[in-house]
């Protein structure tokens, strides 16, 4: 009956308040409902509902759960006495969204809502099953009084000893009726009696207003700095971090993700915290960037190499439009990239919390006043609210990403959010250089942010000490070796160098990229499983003595030819953590000194998005309406015309195949234009009204659009029972 009377006042909205509750409400357009009748029952179910509630803010929900509190149907008076006078304003707000609904008497609420909300709302007990007399709580012992004060404002349950045996004050109010015994050992404090020693009021605070932010103020151009330096800073990180993909693929675990050694190399070659490292792989995870191929490595994708030739402003664009829809919360403690890491409001978080800081114009406000703002507008009954540390989260990768600076939305956050062109970043980005300094302690120093090809070559030969405004570079045997293995020459290194410095190149270093490029490739390593060769047998013998390569089982098979139970990159390795500075080389000798830039062979596969379903535009609304109305007029149709056809089938005769064939074929000719009532045998020779439009007789069966399913049918003549015109 509730659900019929729900499903009236549906049926009694405009169209404007129908799109109205779609805004609101849009799991309700997905899929669109048939007709009026489907749309109250997906409308009053507890899913629909549990989501309605969950999109309330603190005020909002103080409001419906003292709207639950009161017997239907209850007027807006009744519910402002509970309430505030300002609540008359949330009202509006909780119609549209249909959580309240008015009858011809009053206010009703959806038949589950209650369910939803819980049997202790605001910490209020069950009602009484008969009538109280609460004016006698003014005379109640002392004893008594000292127990109400405790379960007032919650929790209405208490605990005692044996309820058999209560202590004067709780046996004062066990006779009164006020408090009634759920099991032996406890008690619970009726609602009646709860709201009344409150003041006739549901909740002890009314949370009217959000919170007030507090913070410190920030100027405008230290936030445009600030936000400038950590998008530029945030674009290095993720280019760095697949760059050493390219080179040295990491492996994911069997669950799926990146294991903690792996996360710990990458941690200490960006030289940042773990959270921040996981972060940044996550983005560049979700962005497509950077995928799990079939053979497990984790490696970049070739819509990497799209990426890097793109301006900043779209770089960051796609970095950010990834991490803003995403489901996924990089705080989690679980592996990067991997599974357990989606919660379904991690979107609507992000775009509560930037909505928030937008509505304050270069403030940053403190830890805990945007997390009180944040619970206030995200109540979330269902889970208990939103954790801080979540909340957190979201404020820090904000940070990373360049969105605020210093704590307050930056200018390109705000662009973000309205949704505009970013090539603003373009322009605010800091000059490229396109030279360094080196210095006397094997080290060189980029007094800005490079040009990408110096960048690049940068990478393969030396290795990054500190970032900053100024990026400090080291030259070191490992990093010099890398850029052999790339196939540069020592003579290709060192010209490089002394092109793009403005300093002298010492005379250290030079000496020091002579010496590994000569040993470079004197020790080779190829797939025989492998075989090592080496024409100083010399070097040969010292191999087999050392003890560090023990584990390579290594046999000499020839003076300058060793054999090794290991693949040729492990071998290499081995080799080369023992001191040794082996090359590769082919099946026909040739080194191979080549670059080993990898991408992933198959396409990214980025997560898929566990969220909220999404809103609909203006004219995607109007049209689930109009979908709905046609759905509506049809179902009220068919009703008329199912109770026509039973009328007509009754009176039907019992006619033969040629009878019927006759009679069709006279309806057609005559009036052709009009529907028949017939009665059609199935299988089972069970009849079935049916109305149809008549279109052709041919082959011994009647082609006709059925009026139930709108398609155009075939019937066979034998099987109909009967004819009638309506």
């Amino acid at each position: 009956m509730e659900i019929r009377s729900y499903a009236d006042y549906l049926r009694s909205l405009d169209d404007q308040a129908l799109i109205a509750l779609f805004e609101s409400r849009s799991d309700l357009t997905a899929p669109v409902p048939s007709d009026i009748a489907s749309l109250a029952v997906r409308a009053s179910s507890i899913p629909s509902l549990v989501r309605a509630v969950d999109s309330l803010n603190k005020w909002q929900l103080q409001v419906l759960e003292a709207a639950s509190l009161l017997a239907e149907p209850f007027t807006e008076k009744e519910l402002l006495s509970h309430t505030d006078k300002s609540a008359k304003f949330v009202i509006s707000a909780l119609v549209d969204r249909i959580l309240i609904y008015a009858d011809k008497d009053g206010f009703r609420l959806p038949s589950n809502l209650r369910e939803v909300l819980g049997n202790e709302v605001a910490a209020l007990g069950p009602a009484s099953a008969k009538k109280l007399k609460l004016k006698d709580l003014e005379n109640a012992p002392a004893a008594s009084k000292k127990v109400l004060d405790a379960m007032v404002w919650g929790p209405p349950r208490g605990a005692v000893s044996d309820v058999k045996k209560p202590n004067p004050g709780l046996a004062w109010l066990l006779d009164q009726g006020f408090v009634s015994p759920v099991n032996q050992q406890t008690v619970v404090l009726h609602r009646e009696v709860a709201i009344h020693l409150r003041g006739n009021k549901i909740h002890k605070e009314l949370l009217i207003q959000q919170p007030e932010l507090e913070g410190r103020k920030v100027d405008a151009k230290s936030l445009k700095d600030a936000s400038i330096s950590n998008v530029t800073t945030f674009l290095r990180w993720t280019e760095e971090v697949l760059n050493f993909w390219a080179q040295q693929p990491a492996s994911a675990l069997k669950a799926g993700g990146l294991g903690i050694r792996d996360l710990r190399e990458m941690t200490l070659h960006l030289g940042v915290s773990e959270d921040c490292a996981s972060f940044i792989i996550e983005v560049a995870y979700i962005s497509g960037l950077v995928t799990i191929d079939p053979d497990d490595r984790i490696l970049p994708t070739h819509q990497f190499d799209i990426w890097l030739a793109q301006p900043a402003s779209v770089k960051w664009e796609t970095l950010i439009s990834s991490w803003l829809i995403t489901s996924r919360m990089s705080g989690l403690a679980a592996a990067p990239m991997g599974p357990e890491l989606d919660r379904s409001n991690a979107a609507l978080l992000r775009r509560t919390i930037l909505t928030i800081l937008e509505s304050s114009e270069n403030i940053s406000p403190s830890a805990n006043s945007l997390i009180a703002a944040t619970q206030w507008r995200l109540p979330y009954r269902r889970t208990g609210g939103i954790a801080p540390e979540q909340i957190q989260w979201v404020i820090r990768e904000a940070e990373w990403l360049g969105i605020t600076g210093q704590g307050a939305l930056s200018p390109y956050g705000r662009l973000l959010m309205h949704g505009e062109e970013l090539a603003s970043i373009d322009k605010d980005l800091p000059a490229t250089v396109d030279h360094i300094l080196i210095q006397g302690d094997n080290t060189a120093i980029a007094p800005g942010p490079l040009e990408h090809e110096m960048a690049q070559e940068l990478d393969l030969i030396a290795d990054i000490e500190s970032r900053g405004t100024a990026t400090v570079f080291r030259f070191a045997e490992s990093s010099l070796r890398r850029g052999l293995d790339h196939g540069r020459t020592g003579d290709e290194i060192l010209a490089f160098l002394k092109k793009a410095s403005k300093t002298p190149v010492p005379q250290a270093l030079e000496y020091l990229i002579g010496d590994i490029a000569k040993k470079h490739g004197k020790l080779r390593v190829g797939n025989a499983s492998s075989f090592i060769r080496c024409e100083d047998t010399s070097l040969i013998t010292q191999i087999l003595k050392d003890k560090k390569v023990e584990a390579l089982g290594l046999r000499r098979i020839a003076p300058e030819v060793m054999i090794c139970t290991h693949d040729a990159q492990d071998a290499m390795n081995v080799l080369r953590a023992a001191g040794y500075l082996p090359a590769g080389e082919d099946s026909q000798g040739i080194l191979l000194s080549g670059p080993r830039i990898m991408r992933a062979q198959t396409k990214a596969r980025p997560p898929r998005i566990i969220g909220e379903f999404e809103k609909l535009e203006q004219s995607q609304l109007e049209k689930v309406v109009r979908t709905i109305r046609t759905g509506e007029k049809s179902s009220a149709k068919q009703s008329t015309l199912r109770d026509i056809s039973h009328e007509a089938l009754g009176s039907l005769p019992r006619t033969t195949a040629n009878e019927t064939l006759d009679l069709l074929t006279n309806h057609l000719r005559e009036n052709p234009t009009k529907s028949l009532s017939i009665g059609y045998a199935d299988n089972n020779g069970l009849v079935s009204h049916r109305i149809i439009d008549p279109l052709k007789i041919s082959a011994g069966s009647l082609m006709a659009r059925d009026h139930a399913t709108g398609e155009v049918l075939t019937f066979r003549i034998p099987r109909i029972t009967g004819v009638a015109a309506l």
